[in-house]
């Protein structure tokens, strides 16, 4: 659907329909979300998350100050990552975004976006950083729960010296109350039967009196697209999945000793 046939049906103008997907819109009615995902012939659950955030963000969000650099897809993501207490994460090959030193994330990028200056990378830098802050606020940080499978950690991104940088960090924020990271170690093989890809569980909590409190989102991130599931049956299948990747993993403690004895060798072989 073009711009003109959702201005159409949605009975706005064109720029300011243009405006709002820019995320260049001060304040978003609910309203306004409704009418544009009727229009978009976008499906419940996803209607229902647009609805949420329009309920908790009345103004512009942080991110928004980056423009251009986030992509559509994402601001939905960053507004329900920003706003949740709970994350159940689950990584098979790249450090989670909220775990990334910032050369890693740069060293990603680079390869990523390799067109962009390092101004640009830098903005996407301190995009990645700014998004780590709900782990490390002094009030109420939320809560993560991870299991990195070993390739996390194993597979070079950058450099040695990156890479050991990168396992010290896994291992010091590791040892925050909020925050607990399990290693699922090569010899675990398949716990389910069968290669999952890196998904997100996120829970909000109970909300604000007079609000409704928002269902978990699990969130499966591929490089193709993406997908946002509600439905219970779902979330309890990523929860039940997450349960056996667990128990499959080494405990906190012997997963901090993989990482800073993969620290030291990375180190050792700069």
């Amino acid at each position: 659907m073009n711009l003109e046939r959702a201005a159409a049906l949605v009975q706005w103008s064109r720029p300011t329909l243009s405006r709002l997907e820019r995320g260049e819109t001060e304040k978003i009615r609910v309203s306004d979300i409704l009418a544009i995902c009727d229009a978009y012939g976008l499906d419940g659950a996803t209607t229902e998350v647009a609805r949420g955030l329009a309920e908790q963000v009345p103004a512009k969000s942080w991110w928004h100050a980056y423009g251009g650099l986030i992509p559509a897809w994402a601001n939905l993501y960053l507004g329900l990552e920003s706003s949740a207490t709970t994350l159940t994460i689950f990584q098979s090959l790249i450090v989670h975004g909220l775990l990334q030193t910032a050369d890693y994330t740069r060293a990603l990028d680079r390869t990523y976006f390799s067109d962009e200056t390092e101004e640009e990378l830098d903005r996407r830098v301190r995009i990645r950083v700014q998004r780590q802050h709900i782990l490390t606020r002094t009030h109420l940080p939320a809560e993560a729960t991870v299991v990195l499978h070993e390739n996390v950690l194993r597979t070079v991104v950058g450099n040695n010296g990156l890479m050991s940088a990168q396992c010290r960090h896994l291992a010091d924020i590791g040892t925050r109350r909020n925050v607990e990271i399990r290693v699922l170690p090569f010899r675990a093989g398949f716990p389910l039967g069968a290669a999952l890809p890196p998904f997100t569980i996120m829970d909000f909590g109970s909300g604000a009196p007079g609000h409704r409190q928002d269902p978990p989102q699990v969130y499966c991130e591929g490089y193709a697209g993406s997908a946002y599931l509600e439905q219970r049956a779902d979330v309890s299948r990523f929860r039940e999945a997450f349960r056996r990747l667990q128990e499959s993993s080494l405990d906190p403690r012997s997963s901090r000793d993989l990482m800073r004895e993969l620290a030291r060798r990375y180190e050792s072989e700069r």
